[in-house]
């Protein structure tokens, strides 16, 4: 990034606001969506929340946009309390997963539409809508019709339209589900930068593990309307704060094993635990495919980490080999180049790697239903 584009993305960050949602609560009827939810969102921090259908990320969206009332609860931005503001006066930038282009409309008049109904002046929307139409790299479709475009081009225009009336803060509620996998990764990626050149606070709703580790600053786990944890992907995925994060986020492997001093037996392994206060006795711990190796062989003396290779599924750069072990599976996630030496059928003895792990106690502990 040259010097004045850095410049002007630090002067755009420094218009940020922040948004505070304190103790926020939603009812409908006997479902709690929302469990007294505490959020906060830095000034130019994009934050996605993630989780099971009917976790409530949805449900805090539409509160912070306005489109529901809180049942109790405050929301702010830049210090300004809004939890009783109506939608048209929060100066709130939206995005959804259906692209609501206006179909008698060209790109350009899309575009301009939330300024003209601002009453701003043609001269200055034009304007406007030619920066945001260059900013989504839409400028030669200016003129064209939402039937012209793709899916893709299409939510880049939604995009600019939200973006076109200089918002406060930016709300995308799942933008890229519509979208085939290729062309969502590529918009993923595209929405990041123009949020960090924009430098727009951004809440970000989705239903993709991958889209939420890959664009967020941070990344809130939601269950049953609070958040499980809140923290940088890294964090999220590799120091998951429950049970039910490190099974929500990515693959675990549920290994039965011994928990005392510390200290998780697994198959003869002895892991360290993440939280070293779990109490001593009988747990499944959670073990990422990638902490698994395997070598070819079927030694005499097998021990409980030896078993046969029944599939091996192609991701690309890596592949997951499945093992069965006699009395249960596990998951070995490799570089594709070290995965296919070991072909459906093939004998093959496993390591663990020794790193912290979190253990489901009770059992209890799942992965949702999906999002």
């Amino acid at each position: 990034m040259s010097p004045q584009a850095t410049s002007a993305q630090e002067a755009a960050t420094r218009n940020a606001v922040e948004v505070q949602m304190t103790g926020l609560s939603r009812r409908y009827g006997q479902v709690v969506a929302l469990d007294r939810l505490d959020l906060t969102l830095q000034p130019g921090e994009l934050v996605a929340l993630l989780g099971p259908s009917g976790c409530g990320k949805t449900t805090t969206l539409r509160l912070l946009a306005g489109l529901e009332d809180a049942d109790a609860g405050q929301i702010t931005v830049a210090g300004r309390d809004i939890t009783h503001v109506p939608a048209s006066r929060r100066d709130m930038g939206m995005v959804f997963q259906a692209y609501s282009l206006f179909p008698h409309m060209t790109v350009r008049q899309n575009v301009a539409f939330g300024l003209r109904l601002r009453r701003v002046a043609a001269a200055v929307r034009d304007r406007r809508a030619v920066e945001m139409l260059e900013l989504v790299g839409l400028s030669e479709q200016a003129d064209r019709y939402p039937h012209q475009l793709s899916g893709g081009q299409q939510q880049r225009v939604a995009l600019a339209r939200a973006l076109a009336i200089e918002p406060q803060v930016l709300l995308l509620d799942e933008p890229l589900s519509a979208l085939d996998a290729k062309v969502r990764a590529q918009l993923r990626d595209e929405i990041r930068r123009i949020q960090l050149e924009v430098g727009i606070t951004t809440l970000f709703v989705t239903h993709d593990q991958e889209e939420a580790l890959a664009i967020a600053d941070r990344v809130g786990v939601m269950r049953d309307g609070r958040l499980e944890q809140l923290a940088s992907p890294t964090d999220v995925y590799s120091r998951p704060a429950t049970a039910f994060v490190a099974e929500f986020v990515g693959l675990s492997n549920r290994l039965a094993g011994t928990v005392s001093g510390g200290v998780v037996t697994v198959r003869g392994c002895d892991l360290p635990l993440m939280d070293r206060s779990t109490p001593d006795g009988p747990a499944m711990a959670l073990v990422r495919p990638e902490a698994v190796t395997l070598a070819s062989g079927y030694p005499a003396d097998a021990g409980p980490l030896t078993g046969t290779v029944i599939a091996l599924t192609f991701l690309g750069a890596t592949s997951r080999v499945t093992v069965d072990l006699g009395d249960t599976t596990i998951l070995a996630q490799l570089a594709t180049a070290d995965a296919t030496a070991h072909p459906a059928g093939s004998r093959v003895t496993l390591t663990i790697r020794p790193d912290p792990v979190l253990v489901a106690v009770d059992g209890a502990a799942s992965a949702g239903e999906g999002a």
